[in-house]
């Protein structure tokens, strides 16, 4: 349950990622960017709503796993190596991941809860949290469904969990720092940069949570020798809390939102 330890986590990635950025930015924009509030706001408010659905959901996957797979299996699984385990949980999650992500683009009734992510023009690490609920919740159950359906240890989940934690906000910092030939294996904020861009040749591309081969063979790898110009939606997504949460539920036809609201 969200409490003081996610508080301190916070803490210390708003110390660190400010730094970061501070010092290696990839633009010169301000530290109290736009909408910085917002952003502050979904960080407080949606880990909360995340944990509680999120925990419904992976109760669920337990019981059904535990059910449906035999026992034999869960304990050949755990009987293999942590890190090979922590490999294999890779694979099957970013994989649901990237699936689950490419449908939230590709069918329009999950694209308005997604355009919410999209609707971020400044890139750094705080808007890494903007993000409806549903969508993260619908999201990580697809992916977290084979890991716990094989019945993987909890010490590769955590494991697993807390990579995909710092990675997120390392992809969205604005930060000039590479990973050199890596970025062609893991996502790197040239990677997921691309994804946010709003450009008509980078549109629906680069799906992957970590792993970038999963674009390259799903036919949606987009990563020029540049970074993009601008980012965002040209869709009118409110830039306010309240108003984003009821956004992907307004009717089709109705009034845009004024510019800030």
């Amino acid at each position: 349950m969200w409490g003081p330890v996610d508080l301190v986590q916070y803490l210390i990635a708003g110390l660190i990622f400010i730094q970061v950025e501070l010092y290696f930015p990839l633009r010169n924009q301000k530290l109290f960017r736009r909408h910085w509030r917002n952003d502050l706001v979904f960080l407080l408010l949606n880990g909360i709503v995340i944990q509680l659905g999120l925990a419904a959901t992976i109760a669920g996957l337990i019981a059904a796993a535990r059910w449906a797979m035999p026992h034999a299996v869960g304990a050949a699984v755990q009987a293999q190596p942590l890190w090979l385990q922590v490999i294999e949980v890779l694979l099957l999650a970013d994989t649901g991941f990237y699936l689950a992500h490419r449908a939230f683009h590709t069918i329009p009734f999950l694209w308005k809860f997604h355009a919410l992510h999209h609707s971020i023009e400044e890139m750094d690490w705080l808007a890494s949290y903007r993000v409806h609920p549903l969508d993260q919740i619908v999201t990580k159950t697809v992916s977290y469904l084979p890991v716990f359906a094989l019945g993987f240890s909890d010490a590769s989940i955590f494991i697993f969990v807390l990579m995909f934690k710092w990675q997120a906000l390392v992809i969205h910092s604005n930060s000039r720092i590479g990973i050199g030939p890596l970025k062609w294996l893991f996502a790197s904020p040239q990677f997921h940069h691309w994804h946010h861009a709003n450009e008509p040749a980078a549109i629906d591309r680069n799906f992957a949570g970590q792993l970038v081969f999963l674009d390259w063979l799903g036919g949606t790898l987009y990563m020029p020798h540049r970074m993009p110009d601008r980012y965002g939606t040209d869709e009118p997504v409110p830039q306010r809390y309240d108003r984003q949460m009821l956004y992907p539920l307004r009717p089709a036809g109705a009034a845009a939102p004024a510019p800030g609201e």
